[in-house]
C-alpha cells in the first residue's frame, strides 16, 4: 500500500486551515470562481506519490554482490554483468554493491515491473566523463544507505554522449524513473559536472546522511521532491532542492515531513514549480550569498520559492537570502514554527495572500517585511525590521488610489521597526484584535501608518509612533473601538515616554517608542467615551514590566502634561499637523 505523505501534511493543516481559501491573483479584483481555491484543495491536488511499505526492505542472501575493485568489477549472483569498469543491471532484484571504483559507472537499464534496489555498502565510485550511476530505465530504483556506511560518488567536470543532441545523465546520482533514497549511512555526492542528485520522475529521501556539493543544482525530482527525514546538507551552483515540472499542474511539488537540512545556494534554496509544503524540521538556507550581497535582477535567490502554495505547518528556520527569504506567486501560509529571516530583498513577498496563523517569526533585516496584495495577520509572534516598509499591503500598482489591496489584523503579537511606512496598504486596514507596535520613520516622507482605502480599527491593541506631517493618518470614522492621534508640536527623543491616564491618575499606556517621534497613534478598549483623558510627556516609570517599549505592572510619574482630550466618537485627533508632506499611499 502506497504512503501518501500529503495526507499526513493535510492531517495536520485540516484544523486551521480548512476556512481559509485563497484567490489567485490575476491582476484585477474579480470574484471569478475559477480562480479560487482551497489550501485542502491545493494539497490534495497533487499527485500520488511513488512509495510502497516495501521500498526499504531487503535480504541478504537474496542479493547479487556487485563488487567494485578499483580498475575492474566482479559480478556474483543473476541480473547484472560487468564489462570492464561498468556494471549494468537488467533485472529487477537487490543488489549490494561495495568496494572503490577509479572511473567507471552502475548502470541500471531493465524493463522488469519490479523495483531495482542498490544496496551501497561503503562504495566510493568516480566517473570522469558520466553519472557514477545512471538509472537509465526500470519501474522505479530505491538507493539503500546501510548503517555505519559512508558512500561517495564524484562525477567530472564534462560528460561523454554517444551524439550531440543527447544531454542525459547530467547528475552524479541520475534517474530517468522514480527514484528513493534510504538507510542510516551517509551519502556523499560530489557533482562537478551539472546536478547532484536527479530524477526526472519522483525523488523521496526517506532518511539517510546525505552531502552534496554540485555545479548546479543540488537536489532535484522533476515531477516531486518529497523529503521524509535524514540530515541533509547541500552546497549548489545553482537551486539547492527542486522540482521543475511544469506541464503537469498536479506535480512539480515539494513535501519536506522533517529533516535537518542545510543548504547554501547560489541561486534559491528550495523552489518548486507548484507547492512547497513543510510539516517540520530545522533548516538552515543561504542564497545568494546573504543578505548582504547585492545580486543582479536576472537571479532568483530566494530562500523558499514556489510558483503555487507555500504551507509552513511547523519548524525551525533560519533563512539568510539575497533575496526574498519566503517568496510565492499565489499563497502563504504558515501556522507554526520559528522563523528567522535575513533578507536583502523581502521578508516575506506573494503575489496573492499572506496568512500568518501562528509561530515566531523574526525578520531582522528586509527592504519590505511582509509585502502582498492580502495579508492577514491572525496569530503567532512577529518582528519586522526593514529599510522600506514594514507591512505593505499592495497589487504593485503604485499611485495614491484604492487598489482594493487589504491588511487584515486579527490577532498575534506583531512589533515593526521601519525606515519606511510602518503600516501600509494601498487598499484598506482592518483590526479586530492582537497587539500592534510600530515604530515608523523618525522624520517624513515616510510615516507610521499610510493607507488608501479605510482604517476599520475595531479591537486590539494599536500603539504607532512616527512623524507629524500631513501624511500622519489615524482611524477611519467607521471604526468601532475608540483611538486618538496625538500629534506633538516637536519631536520627541526616544527616551521620552508617551503616557494617556484618567483623571484619578490611572495609566492607560505608558509607551517609550524606539526612535525619535512627533506622532502617537493609540487604541485600546481602556478609551471610554465620554471620558477625558491627559497626555505627558516625559517622566518615569517604577516597577513593573517592560516590553518592547510597552511598560506594565508599574507606575508612571514626572512626566509634563501636553494635552487632555474627551472622547465623544470613535476618532479623536489632539494637535495639528506639522505641515509637512508625506510620501503618499502604497508601495511597489
Amino acid at each position: 500500500m502506497k504512503v501518501n505523505h500529503k495526507l499526513l501534511i493535510l492531517s495536520l493543516s485540516i484544523g486551521l486551515m480548512t476556512a481559509l481559501s485563497c484567490k489567485k491573483y490575476d491582476g484585477d479584483d474579480s470574484d471569478d470562481d475559477d480562480d479560487e481555491t482551497t489550501i485542502v484543495d491545493a494539497e490534495t491536488g497533487n499527485a500520488e506519490d511513488h512509495e510502497e511499505a516495501s521500498d526499504y526492505v531487503w535480504e541478504g542472501d537474496t542479493v547479487t554482490a556487485i563488487i567494485l575493485n578499483e580498475t575492474s568489477i566482479t559480478v556474483s549472483g543473476d541480473g547484472a554483468s560487468a564489462s570492464g569498469t561498468t556494471a549494468t543491471v537488467t533485472a529487477a532484484g537487490t543488489y549490494l554493491v561495495s568496494g572503490t571504483l577509479d572511473n567507471g559507472k552502475i548502470i541500471v537499464d531493465t524493463e522488469d515491473e519490479d523495483a531495482v534496489k542498490l544496496v551501497l555498502n561503503a562504495v566510493n565510485i568516480t566517473c570522469s566523463n558520466s553519472a557514477p550511476i545512471f538509472v537509465k530505465s526500470a519501474e522505479k530504483a530505491i538507493v539503500i544507505l546501510p548503517s555505519g556506511t559512508t558512500n561517495y560518488l564524484t562525477d567530472g567536470s564534462s560528460y561523454s554522449y554517444s551524439s550531440s543532441d543527447e544531454d542525459e545523465p547530467n547528475a552524479a546520482l541520475y534517474s530517468k524513473s522514480d527514484l528513493s533514497i534510504s538507510g542510516e549511512g551517509a551519502l556523499v555526492v560530489d557533482a562537478n559536472y551539472n546536478d547532484g542528485i536527479t530524477s526526472k520522475d519522483g525523488l523521496i529521501i526517506a532518511s539517510g546522511n546525505i552531502s552534496v556539493n554540485s555545479v548546479d543544482d543540488g537536489i532535484r525530482g522533476k515531477d516531486y521532491l518529497i523529503i521524509e527525514s535524514g540530515t541533509i546538507n547541500v552546497t549548489s551552483g545553482g537551486d539547492g532542492f527542486k522540482s521543475d515540472n511544469d506541464e503537469d499542474d498536479a506535480k512539480g511539488y515539494i513535501s519536506i515531513e522533517s529533516g535537518t537540512i542545510t543548504i547554501t545556494a547560489a541561486n534559491d534554496g528550495m523552489q518548486a514549480t507548484t507547492d512547497l509544503l513543510i510539516a517540520d524540521g530545522t533548516f538552515n538556507l543561504t542564497t545568494g550569498g546573504g543578505s548582504s550581497k547585492t545580486i543582479s535582477s536576472s537571479v532568483s535567490a530566494k530562500g523558499l520559492k514556489s510558483d503555487l502554495n507555500i504551507i509552513i505547518e511547523s519548524g525551525d528556520f533560519t533563512i539568510n537570502s539575497a533575496d526574498d527569504a519566503i517568496h510565492s506567486a499565489s499563497l502563504i501560509t504558515i501556522n507554526d514554527g520559528t522563523i528567522a529571516i535575513s533578507s536583502g530583498d523581502d521578508g516575506i513577498h506573494t503575489d496573492n495572500t499572506v496568512n500568518v496563523n501562528g509561530g515566531e517569526i523574526t525578520i531582522t533585516k528586509s527592504y519590505e517585511g511582509i509585502e502582498g496584495p492580502y495579508i492577514n495577520m491572525n496569530g503567532g509572534t512577529t518582528y519586522v525590521t526593514s529599510s522600506d516598509d514594514g507591512l505593505n499591503a499592495s497589487k504593485g500598482n503604485g499611485g495614491e488610489s484604492n487598489d482594493g489591496s487589504l491588511l487584515s489584523i486579527t490577532g498575534g503579537y506583531l512589533y515593526i521597526s521601519s525606515t519606511g511606512d510602518g503600516l501600509d496598504s494601498n487598499g484598506s486596514i482592518t483590526s479586530t484584535g492582537g497587539t500592534v507596535i510600530v515604530n515608523g520613520p523618525s522624520s517624513s516622507v515616510e510615516v507610521g501608518l499610510d493607507y488608501n482605502g479605510t482604517f476599520s480599527l475595531n479591537g486590539g491593541l494599536i500603539l504607532i509612533a512616527g512623524p507629524n506631517s500631513s501624511m500622519t493618518q489615524g482611524a477611519s470614522s467607521s471604526s468601532t473601538q475608540n483611538s486618538v492621534l496625538v500629534r506633538f508640536s516637536s519631536s520627541k527623543s526616544s527616551s521620552t515616554l508617551f503616557n494617556i491616564q484618567d483623571a484619578s491618575g490611572n495609566s492607560l499606556v505608558t509607551f517609550q517608542p524606539a526612535k525619535t517621534y512627533s506622532s502617537v497613534l493609540y487604541s485600546s478598549s481602556d478609551l471610554t467615551k465620554g471620558t477625558t483623558y491627559y497626555i505627558y510627556s516625559g517622566g518615569s516609570y517604577s516597577g513593573g514590566s517592560e516590553t518592547d517599549g510597552l511598560y506594565t505592572g508599574g507606575t508612571y510619574s514626572g512626566g509634563t502634561q501636553y494635552s487632555s482630550f474627551t472622547v465623544s466618537g470613535s476618532v479623536t485627533s489632539v494637535g495639528s499637523s506639522s505641515g509637512s508632506s508625506g510620501g503618499g499611499g502604497g508601495g511597489r
